[in-house]
C-alpha cells in the first residue's frame, strides 16, 4: 500500500476523532511536525490528549491548538515558555500529566517495545509518586510507571524514503524516534521524501514498518525558541 500522501491534511484523513490521543514529536521548537500541526487545528478535532516533551510557545508548535482550545489534556515534562498553557492550567481548563523528562522518553519507548510498565528511582518521595506502587529492588525504592502510547503520532524527519524509512538530524533526534514506535498510527513529515534505496540502511533512525503515512513537508519555519547573542564590542 502506497505510504506517501499529497498533503498533511490528506495524510490525517479518516484518522481523526474527538478525544484522541496524539503523540507529538520534537523538543522545544527543534523536530516539531509544523505541517501536520497546521493540519490538527484546521480540522477542527477536539478535546485532545496530546503527549508531547512540551507545549510549544504562544502561537506556535503546539501553542496554535491551545489558543484554539482543541487540547484537553498535556502529558509533558516541561511547559516553561507557554503563557497560554500555564493560564488554562491554573484556571483548570486544562490538565496536565507531569512527568520527569527521562521518565516520558521511557514511557513511550516502553510502549512501542510492549512494556506494560517499570520501576524507577526517579520522582520517589515527591508528587510525581502519589498513588503510584512503590517497590524496593536493592534495598532502595522505586516507583512504577505505566507504559504510554496513541492513536496517532506525529513525527518529523530531515529525510525519508517512499517507504517511510526515516532519518534525523541533530536535536530533532529527540523524542520523535520513541513516538514513532509507540502509537497505532505514525506519520511522520520529512524535509526531504526520496526513493527507496536512497537511504544508507546503516543510517536509518525508525524503519518504515512504524510508518503508516509520509509527506513531504514545506515552508518550514524553524523558529529558534530562545536566541542568547553577544552584543557586539
Amino acid at each position: 500500500m502506497a505510504k506517501v500522501y499529497q498533503g498533511a491534511k490528506e495524510a490525517l484523513d479518516g484518522l481523526l476523532f474527538d478525544g484522541m490521543t496524539v503523540m507529538a514529536g520534537g523538543f522545544g521548537l527543534c523536530g516539531i511536525p509544523e505541517n501536520l500541526i497546521s493540519a490538527l487545528r484546521d480540522s477542527g478535532v477536539s478535546n485532545l490528549t496530546v503527549v508531547s516533551n512540551n507545549a510549544g510557545v504562544d502561537g506556535f508548535g503546539l501553542g496554535v491548538l491551545l489558543a484554539t482550545r482543541q487540547i484537553r489534556k498535556m502529558v509533558s515534562s516541561y511547559v516553561g515558555e507557554n503563557k497560554q498553557f500555564a493560564q488554562q492550567y491554573l484556571s483548570g481548563e486544562l490538565d496536565l500529566e507531569f512527568n520527569p523528562q527521562g521518565t516520558l522518553a521511557e514511557r513511550i519507548r516502553a510502549g512501542g517495545a510492549g512494556i506494560p510498565a517499570f520501576f524507577t528511582k526517579t520522582g520517589v518521595g515527591t508528587l510525581v509518586a502519589k498513588n503510584k506502587e512503590i517497590r524496593d529492588f536493592n534495598g532502595e525504592p522505586h516507583v512504577m510507571e505505566t507504559a504510554l502510547r496513541a492513536d496517532i503520532a506525529i513525527v518529523k524527519a530531515w529525510k525519508g524514503d517512499t517507504e517511510g524509512n526515516l532519518l534525523y538530524r541533530k536535536t530533532a533526534r529527540n523524542f520523535n524516534p520513541m513516538m514513532a514506535t509507540a502509537a497505532a498510527v505514525t506519520i511522520a513529515e520529512v524535509e526531504h521524501l526520496v526513493p527507496v534505496g536512497s537511504l544508507d540502511p546503516d543510517q536509518i533512525h525508525t524503519p518504515g514498518i512504524f510508518v503508516k503515512r509520509i509527506i513531504q513537508g514545506e515552508a518550514y519555519e524553524k523558529r529558534i525558541e530562545q536566541r542568547t547573542v553577544r552584543a557586539r564590542a
